[in-house]
C-alpha cells in the first residue's frame, strides 16, 4: 500500500551534515511526518529529530537492523557512501521504502570512469577523457594533450578527488599522488584524465523515478576555500539558489540534454535510477558540458533549495520512490533567493582542530525569521556547542534578491562567536555582480 496518503509516518534520515539538517528541518514540516530520526545526526539536527549515534552510515546490516527494530516507514539517504554500499537494496529487501538509488545505479557517483562512459555512450555533452589504471598511460595522455588538464580519482573522495593541473608537470605529479602515493587510497587505483573546461559552473537537481526525470532546482556553489575562488578545492564554502545563469531556457536545455538522457540511458543499462540526480554543469556561451553526476543532494546546495521549497518534501520523496510522478503536483517554490555561508574550522580543507567552542548561535539565528543556521559538523560537550568537523555551520538567509540575502547571512555570521572558525566573505559574488550591473 502506498505511503503517500498515510500520516504519522516514522521517518529515518541517514547522515550527519548540513544537508541532512536541512532535510530533517523540511521533512518535519510535513503533515505526514510522525517520529523523525537521524542516524547519526549532529547537535543541530537534535533540535528537529531524534539522533541515533553509534552506527556508521555505511554499516548497511546495522542500519537496516535498526530501521526494522524501530518500525521505520520511510528512509531518506543523505550521503553517497551508504548508497554505493547498497543500503537502498538492503532496505527494499526488508520491505522498507527508501529514497535514493540502489547500488547498481549509485555507480554513477561511485565510479567517475563509469559515469564518463555512460555520458559518452548516451551522447550527454561532457569533456573528452580517458580512463586508465596505468600511471604511464595517464601521463602519456597528459603529455600529448597539454595543460591545463584535470586528473580525477575515479572512486569516492568526499568531493576532493579532483586536481586541476596548470602544467604537464603538475598533471604527472597528480597521477603519481593518486596512483603511486595513494593519497585517496583505493579510490585512485583508476583515474580519469579529461580536458579542462572553463566557463561558469552551476549545479542542477532532478528527481528520478527510474523512467524519467522531473526538474527540481538549480544552485551555484563555491568550491575554492578562499575569496575570489582562490586556494584549495573543498566540499563547498557556500551556495545560493536560484542561480541567475540558470534561465528557464538553460534549465530546459539541461533537462533535455543531460538529465533525461542520463536516466533513459541508465534504464537501458539495466540500472534504473531512482532518487535525486545532481549534475555539475559548466556553462559557456550558452553551451553546456556535464562535469559530473552525483546521486544525492549536494551539500551545501541542498540547504538553499530546502529554504526555497514550499511543497511537502516528505510527500514528494515518497511519490518519487514509489514511481508515481504522473500523480505528483508541480513543485512550488519561494521566488526569493536563498544564500548560504559555510563557517569552517581554521585550517580546513587541511588539518584542523576539533572540539573548539562556538557561542552566541541563538542570537545569530534570531536576527530574522528568514534565517536558518544548519549544523554540518557540531557536537556538544555538556552544555557547550563545539566543532566536530571541517565544515561546521551553514548560515542560510532568504531575501528578495541575492544582495539582500548575502547581507543578512553575513550579519548573522558576524554575531557568531567562534575564534577558531572562518568563512569566505564573498559568497554569491557572481550573482551580486550581475544584479548590480543591471
Amino acid at each position: 500500500m502506498s505511503l503517500a496518503a498515510k500520516t504519522g509516518l516514522k521517518v529515518l534520515v541517514i547522515g550527519s551534515g548540513g544537508r541532512e539538517h536541512s532535510l530533517c528541518w523540511k521533512l518535519k514540516q510535513s503533515p505526514q511526518c510522525g517520529p523523525l530520526f537521524c542516524l547519526p545526526g549532529n547537535a543541530g539536527i537534535a533540535s528537529v529529530a531524534e539522533c541515533v549515534p553509534g552506527i556508521g552510515v555505511a554499516d548497511v546490516p546495522k542500519v537496516v537492523e535498526w530501521a526494522k527494530a524501530n518500525a521505520i516507514d520511510f528512509v531518506v539517504v543523505g550521503p553517497e557512501d551508504p548508497l554505493t554500499a547498497g543500503v537502498v537494496d538492503a532496505l527494499e529487501e526488508a520491505k522498507i521504502l527508501a529514497f535514493g538509488p540502489n547500488k547498481a545505479a549509485a555507480e554513477l557517483e561511485g565510479s567517475k570512469a563509469f559515469m564518463k562512459d555512460i555520458l559518452q555512450k548516451y551522447n550527454v555533452p561532457s569533456a573528452t577523457y580517458i580512463r586508465t589504471t596505468s600511471a604511464d598511460a595517464a601521463k602519456e595522455y597528459i603529455t600529448k594533450t597539454g595543460a591545463p588538464i584535470v586528473v580525477k580519482a575515479s572512486g569516492l573522495c568526499a568531493g576532493k578527488g579532483v586536481i586541476i593541473c596548470e602544467s604537464v608537470e603538475e598533471g604527472h605529479k597528480a597521477v603519481d599522488e593518486m596512483m603511486t602515493d595513494k593519497i585517496f587510497g583505493a579510490s585512485g587505483d583508476e583515474v580519469v584524465v579529461e580536458e579542462f573546461l572553463d566557463g561558469e559552473e552551476a549545479s542542477y537537481f532532478a528527481l528520478c523515478d527510474g523512467e524519467t526525470a522531473v526538474a527540481v532546482a538549480g544552485a551555484q556553489d563555491h568550491k575554492r576555500v578562499g575569496d575570489g575562488d582562490q586556494g584549495l578545492n573543498t566540499g563547498g564554502m557556500g551556495a545560493y539558489s536560484p542561480a541567475p545563469i540558470l534561465t528557464p531556457e538553460m534549465e530546459k536545455k539541461i533537462m533535455d540534454e543531460v538529465m533525461i538522457p542520463t536516466v533513459k540511458g541508465m534504464k537501458a543499462e539495466g540500472r534504473p535510477f531512482k532518487g535525486v540526480l545532481f549534475a555539475g554543469i559548466m556553462i559557456k556561451n550558452g553551451q553546456i558540458k556535464t562535469l559530473e553526476h552525483n546521486v544525492r543532494f549536494g551539500d551545501p546546495e541542498c540547504q538553499t533549495v530546502m529554504m526555497r521549497l514550499k511543497s511537502d518534501l516528505l510527500n514528494t520523496l515518497i511519490m518519487a520512490s514509489e514511481g508515481r510522478f504522473s500523480e505528483m503536483k508541480p513543485l512550488e517554490w519561494d521566488p526569493r533567493t536563498a544564500l548560504l555561508v559555510v563557517m569552517a574550522s581554521n585550517g580546513y580543507p587541511g588539518n584542523y582542530e576539533k572540539k573548539t567552542p562556538i557561542n552566541n548561535l541563538d542570537a545569530a539565528a534570531a536576527i530574522s525569521s528568514n534565517l536558518e543556521i544548519f549544523h554540518a559538523g557540531t557536537s556538544t560537550e555538556g552544555e557547550q556547542l563545539v566543532s566536530n568537523g571541517g565544515r561546521v555551520l551553514g548560515v542560510t538567509a532568504l531575501a528578495d534578491d541575492v544582495l539582500k540575502a548575502q547581507t543578512l547571512a553575513y550579519e548573522s555570521v558576524d554575531k557568531i562567536e567562534w575564534p577558531k572558525g572562518f568563512c569566505r566573505r564573498d559568497i554569491g559574488y557572481r550573482a551580486v555582480e550581475r544584479l548590480t550591473a543591471k
